[in-house]
């Protein structure tokens, strides 16, 4: 099927405009709940689509697992393939675990979770481990400039070494889990929205609380929409498209259902 999908285009007044870095893709919310609920999802700050063009890549570094080592284990990274990010739009990421009667290893995503995902990645852990993380593994978003693969985003610290016995990141100082509450363990993460592009240098110490929102454990009603300084399109107005999604996909069992974040006025069906 070819889904067409009509949604209404919504204008506000914006009071003031703001000096913004929005170049690249960034990583805009952070999902690490139970068994295998864990979702990344990636935003498009800039003013136009970006294709992927197998030219951008996941890696995750657990338990304190250092930059060099990382990108060395083809099993810690997943290319993200060839899908487009239209701009000041996202791209939700879950881990490829549908079977409702899987187990252990297997058991399947949320059902509500499950619902907001644009993609699933990473079936097999033994070919790529990227979206298992913890509360006390890092991530990188890379991009590849034709010779070299550059960062992009950097969640948490690469290579902190506190990591092998900590359970994640937390919110006082030195902010390796030893003192505060642990922040990246058990919570859903959501990047401020004056954040306007990605971390491209390892911090020297990771203070979550710097560009990020911590929601409870098990949140997935913000995943599919950020809200962004660089979504200011003009100093006057700012003009946006509802976000839609369709599920499930591929459909099945002859239906799929349609959500969006704004009113619908109208969903055709092609043959």
């Amino acid at each position: 099927l070819l889904l067409g999908v009509c949604a209404l285009a919504m204008t506000t007044n914006i009071a003031n405009a703001q000096s913004t870095i929005c170049e690249d893709l960034f990583i805009s919310e952070y999902a690490e709940g139970s068994n295998n609920n864990k979702a990344i999802e990636i935003y498009n700050p800039t003013n136009g689509a970006i294709a992927l063009n197998s030219k951008y890549r996941l890696i995750r570094y657990n338990n304190g697992t250092s930059a060099a080592a990382g990108e060395a284990n083809a099993q810690a990274m997943i290319n993200l393939g060839n899908h487009i990010i239209q701009a000041h739009d996202t791209w939700v990421i879950l881990i490829d675990k549908r079977d409702q009667n899987g187990t252990g290893q297997e058991v399947p995503v949320a059902a509500g979770l499950q619902a907001v995902a644009d993609t699933f990645l990473c079936p097999v852990y033994n070919t790529s481990y990227a979206m298992y993380f913890n509360g006390n593994d890092a991530l990188s978003l890379q991009k590849y400039n034709g010779t070299t693969w550059n960062y992009v985003d950097i969640f948490a610290k690469i290579g902190d070494a506190a990591m092998v016995s900590s359970g994640g990141w937390s919110d006082a100082f030195p902010f390796d889990g030893s003192a505060g509450e642990i922040w990246t363990e058990n919570h859903t993460l959501k990047r401020k929205s004056s954040i306007t592009k990605g971390v491209t240098v390892n911090p020297t110490t990771f203070n979550v609380t710097v560009e990020w929102d911590s929601l409870p454990n098990q949140t997935w009603n913000g995943l599919g929409t950020h809200v962004c300084a660089c979504g200011t399109l003009g100093v006057n107005s700012n003009t946006t498209t509802a976000s839609v999604k369709i599920f499930p996909n591929p459909a099945t069992a002859n239906y799929f259902n349609v959500a969006a974040s704004d009113v619908i006025e109208k969903v055709e069906v092609y043959n």
